[in-house]
């Protein structure tokens, strides 16, 4: 089964990295860009057949090693 897992800093949390994409993207000639917010995608094939065991699993990995859940938020896709 696979799973894809969306990290994304929280609302309110600085992004330098967002930030220094809004900026190259203006010097680029892209205006009206007013803020960019840069997140990870991680794709992980299971073994897992059932998908809310699947699910789970991956909640459990996120909490401990995929995210940063002080400062990052997530959203899991099975499928």
């Amino acid at each position: 089964m696979k799973a894809r897992v969306h990290v994304m800093l929280k609302t309110g949390v600085l992004d330098p990295q967002g930030e220094a994409v809004r900026h190259a993207l203006g010097a680029l000639g892209f205006d009206g860009v007013e803020a960019v917010r840069q997140g990870k995608v991680i794709e992980l094939d299971l073994a897992e057949t059932d998908a809310d065991a699947a699910r789970a699993q991956v909640r459990q990995m996120c909490e401990k090693l995929l995210a940063n859940t002080v400062i990052e938020s997530y959203d899991i896709e099975i499928g």
